[in-house]
């Protein structure tokens, strides 16, 4: 029962964390291209994360965990940062933020699909209408040159869950924090020659909310906001904490209007809560 609590405490802390990306992603990538942001964070978090390895002397992970710190990376690392600095280019914080209720459902099924989670069936039924009503407000609502924004982020949403659940189920061996700085670790030579490659041609240009947003993404988003978050879904399970995941819309909007002065449409507030009721009645029946 207290490793079920201290799940869910760490893992209220990690979403509280990621509710600041989107928005954060939103202001850097208005002096930042989406591809020299997404790599300059995660070689700014690798190296962090390299130091933190090097300096607490942790052993190295074995050869069978390669390929789950490889799919851990092309999740977070990669697929959700790159995806979502693309269609902030298309929508709003704001919107994009809705996106989000779907996370607990695509990290749900993945934690049965890699973790082997056995939710009961009443489970399904409150995650798959959250995320429901999440779609049918994106239909709804949709706007001019939307669409592409809004498949960029159902695509981000589908690499996290699965980067969240291998994540996850990899910390039970080598520890939270562990797991996302070698993921990290595993991808910097990439990601740093991507990032040579897209460097900015001026830099006077760039603004200091973009420099705050990048700075932002790379050490909370990328770094900090992992280390409760895998312990959270380790101690307490993947299905059952990841549900926290509907609370992030809340506290995301909340930053997009009050930060970015972005507006937050009744609907938006409505459909949020609306999933919010999902996810208590998911989580009473997540094992």
């Amino acid at each position: 029962m207290r490793q079920g609590m201290r799940g869910w405490g760490s893992g209220l802390l990690g979403v509280i964390i990621f509710s600041g990306s989107l928005p954060a992603t939103r202001v850097a990538v208005s002096s930042f291209t989406p591809l020299f942001l997404t790599s300059a964070r995660a070689v700014i978090a690798a190296l962090l994360g390299a130091a933190l390895l090097l300096a607490l002397r942790q052993r190295r992970p074995a050869r069978g965990d390669l390929v789950p710190l490889t799919i851990v990376a092309a999740g977070v690392v990669v697929g959700f940062p790159l995806l979502t600095a693309l269609a902030l280019q298309h929508i709003t914080s704001a919107r994009s933020i809705v996106f989000i209720g779907l996370l607990p459902l695509a990290t749900a099924g993945f934690g049965v699909l890699r973790g082997g989670e056995r939710p009961k069936p009443a489970f399904w039924l409150f995650s798959i209408a959250g995320a429901a009503a999440v779609a049918g407000f994106a239909l709804l609502h949709s706007e001019s040159n939307s669409l592409t924004g809004d498949c960029l982020m159902i695509g981000a949403i589908l690499l996290c869950g699965l980067g969240y659940a291998e994540g996850a189920t990899l910390s039970r061996k080598l520890g939270g924090w562990q797991v996302i700085s070698w993921a990290l670790v595993l991808s910097l030579p990439v990601m740093a020659m991507i990032a040579l490659f897209t460097l900015p041609d001026v830099w006077t240009g760039i603004t200091v909310p973009a420099w705050i947003g990048l700075a932002y993404v790379s050490v909370f988003s990328m770094l900090v906001g992992f280390v409760f978050w895998y312990r959270g879904l380790a101690l307490g399970g993947i299905a059952g904490v990841g549900q926290l995941q509907l609370l992030q819309p809340f506290f995301g909007l909340l930053l997009a209007g009050l930060l970015l002065g972005e507006p937050v449409a009744p609907t938006m507030i409505a459909v949020t809560a609306l999933v919010v009721l999902c996810v208590a009645g998911a989580k009473r029946f997540a094992r």
